[in-house]
């Protein structure tokens, strides 16, 4: 599709002087501009794509912003994830909180709406349906198959991003006409297969290079101009200056069990407990109940502190069962056992301290 971008939008005059570059760029123009007024985005996971990817949107004027994230600031995420500063790793703000609270004051005329939570079956419908367009910034691949199940059940567009090392990649997906994620990787890696951020790490540069392509599709799919869309899955090596677009248009998988056979395998597991994985970069394990639980932090401090030191914030409590590892505990029920990332040492720390 291709939008006709002489029509009038009846833009305001603050917008028309806010916009008026973006608006200056022919293929979007008035009428794009407004198109992206009216525009409702998902982004989810706000580390160091995520923060880019919302930073763009924000600032091109997309209306409604949905910004999905598990996790608090550290000083480890400072080198890389350019939305927060050394104030918001020392209150331990949760990132999605920080980052609205940024980005609200770059452009009041966005709904920025955050959510501190984990995506996993039981929540990701009810969070990412009601969106034009969903950006992926996180850092697993089980969440990217989850994402991958949403649109492609509701028919809504998704843009992959990943970046680790000096390397990255992006492709948009396009429930009905392009390969879904499963059907280019069939499901995610064997752990221990693939680098993360944990055994590679990650330079700045190659998180802005993937998430401005990423936010590049999002401009022209919220825009219409599907003509112009990279068809093509986009590889990157910035240090040892690689680069490739590989024709993946033909990949689409007849017996694909999620766009081919209508299989939703990761949004209906729910059945299981719980999910636990390790977290990119962190050195810890995060334990999540797919039901969410609500929990009352004012009694877990006070259970918690005769066992070791205590620490909180309205929007999570850290507990130190010894000197190696911190249990973070959310109001809905998560929990990341940091100084380990070991899932079955994480899961007896859980047991042991919560056993909820």
């Amino acid at each position: 599709m291709t939008t006709d971008h002489t029509a009038g939008a009846g833009l305001s005059e603050e917008q028309r002087m806010r916009y008026s570059r973006q608006m200056l760029f022919a293929p979007i123009g008035e009428a794009g501009q407004a198109l992206l007024l009216e525009s409702r985005v998902a982004v989810v996971g706000m580390g160091a794509l995520g923060a880019v990817l919302a930073n763009h949107l924000v600032r091109s004027g997309v209306g409604y912003i949905r910004l999905i994230d598990r996790d608090f600031v550290e000083p480890s995420n400072l080198q890389r994830q350019m939305l927060y500063d050394e104030n918001d790793a020392a209150q331990s703000l949760p990132k999605a909180e920080a980052a609205a609270a940024k980005l609200r004051a770059v452009n009041s005329g966005v709904r920025i709406e955050p959510h501190v939570a984990d995506l996993n079956p039981a929540n990701a419908e009810a969070l990412l349906t009601d969106v034009d367009l969903i950006l992926d910034g996180t850092d697993n691949f089980a969440v990217r198959f989850l994402i991958n199940d949403v649109a492609v059940k509701h028919g809504i567009p998704w843009i992959y991003g990943g970046a680790v090392s000096s390397r990255g990649v992006a492709l948009p997906i396009i429930p009905g006409e392009t390969p879904c994620l499963r059907c280019l990787f069939g499901g995610p890696p064997e752990a221990g297969t693939v680098e993360t951020c944990d055994t590679a790490g990650v330079i700045g540069p190659i998180i802005h290079i993937v998430a401005s392509l990423q936010a590049a599709e999002a401009l022209k799919l919220l825009t219409g101009a599907n003509d112009w869309l990279q068809r093509k899955l986009v590889t990157t090596d910035l240090w040892h200056n690689h680069y490739a677009a590989v024709d993946v248009s033909r990949s689409r998988q007849a017996d694909c069990p999620c766009c081919g056979g209508g299989r939703y395998e990761y949004l209906d597991s729910s059945a299981a407990g719980e999910w636990i994985h390790s977290l990119c970069g962190r050195d810890s394990v995060q334990i999540a109940p797919v039901s969410a639980k609500r929990v009352p932090l004012d009694e877990w401090a006070a259970r918690l502190a005769p066992l070791g030191p205590v620490e909180r914030n309205p929007f999570l409590l850290k507990f130190k069962p010894d000197s190696e590892r911190t249990l973070v505990l959310f109001p809905d029920g998560r929990v990341l056992v940091q100084g380990t990332d070991d899932p079955v040492v994480a899961k007896s720390l859980y047991a042991r301290y919560i056993g909820m």
